[in-house]
């Protein structure tokens, strides 16, 4: 998700620390350093040099994969292992099964929408965030062999949901490839909001340079201005970000970034309007990024990303069970 649109402006260089990053992240978030040391058994993170941000805006099929019809099934993958995509309305939810989180509602935010790049003027839109104006939303990024953000985000999302309905969550996604474009970042906020969501997790995957590798989970900054007011969800915020990343890092082997976050795989953000905006505890996850052929892979593979539910599944329910 790293481009010059309404989610994501570059964050100020840093340089990678890998040397403190085990003790660090072990005592940021438990159950981490397995994870990590997983992952350097694997052959750990690739070398990088502060991050040159890619700005990738698909304008045509060829760039950006054709995204499914209104009228064929949503959020259809074309890459092999894909999940099934269930037709349903992005404000839909399946009865809750029992579990131990029965009573409990998780939104569920893919990133983007497969249908954006058809629908510049209205994704260009400006829309207020509180600090400032933004544009609507953007299309996203991509890999170099074109499989989309929005693609990657909308499978995520569905293999989260299944999860998370398993443990008896009500689940609510804020779109599932069922409209043609969006939704703003205004009105992803909103449907959080509106649903008194106890959490709400934004998926995402970046867009950097090649050899900046890894996760990072963003957190929402203290913020009151203009509609804006995050003072309340700042603390149970980092608890559920702290949480999917340690899950995330235990369950995938996959390394915290090398290139934002100083090594612990956390961000605060201030200028994001899904997070500014919100009044529930809510975190965005970027995890990998697509311009990098090492992280490309995994995140093009069926079997890694039901890992990466996974991981940020159970983050969810430690949060949500306390």
């Amino acid at each position: 998700m790293s481009y010059a649109g309404p989610e994501f402006e570059p964050s100020p260089p840093r340089r990678p620390r890998r040397g403190p990053l085990t003790v660090a992240l072990a005592a940021l978030v438990p159950g981490a350093l397995l994870g990590w040391l997983v992952y350097e058994t694997v052959g750990g993170s690739g070398g990088g040099d502060d991050p040159g941000r890619a700005d990738v805006r698909p304008s045509s099929p060829a760039v950006s994969r054709a995204p499914s019809d209104d009228a064929k099934e949503p959020g259809a993958s074309k890459e092999p292992g894909a999940s099934p995509s269930p037709a349903k309305s992005a404000a839909a939810s399946a009865p809750a099964a029992s579990g131990p989180l029965k009573g409990k509602v998780v939104v569920i935010d893919p990133g983007h929408n497969p249908g954006n790049f058809r629908h510049a003027a209205e994704i260009n839109r400006q829309v207020d965030i509180g600090t400032h104006r933004k544009e609507c939303d953007t299309t996203g990024t991509s890999t170099n062999a074109g499989y989309t953000e929005a693609e990657f985000t909308l499978d995520v999302a569905h293999r989260l949901r299944t999860l998370l309905q398993e443990q008896g969550a009500t689940v609510t996604l804020t779109q599932d490839g069922d409209r043609p474009f969006g939704p703003c970042v205004d009105e992803r906020a909103r449907i959080g909001n509106e649903a008194k969501a106890d959490a709400v997790v934004s998926i995402h995957a970046d867009g950097s340079g090649a050899g900046n590798r890894g996760f990072h989970v963003i957190l929402p900054g203290s913020v009151r201005a203009g509609a804006a007011d995050t003072r309340a969800i700042v603390g149970p915020s980092r608890d559920l970000g702290e949480r999917v990343a340690g899950r995330f890092v235990a369950v995938t082997g996959t390394a915290p970034s090398n290139y934002v976050g100083d090594g612990g795989g956390l961000v605060t953000r201030k200028d994001l309007g899904g997070l500014n905006l919100s009044t529930v505890p809510k975190v965005f996850v970027e995890c990998g990024n697509m311009r990098d052929s090492k992280d490309a892979a995994l995140l093009t593979s069926g079997a890694w990303r039901q890992k990466a539910a996974r991981g940020i599944s159970e983050g969810i329910v430690g949060f949500l069970r306390g």
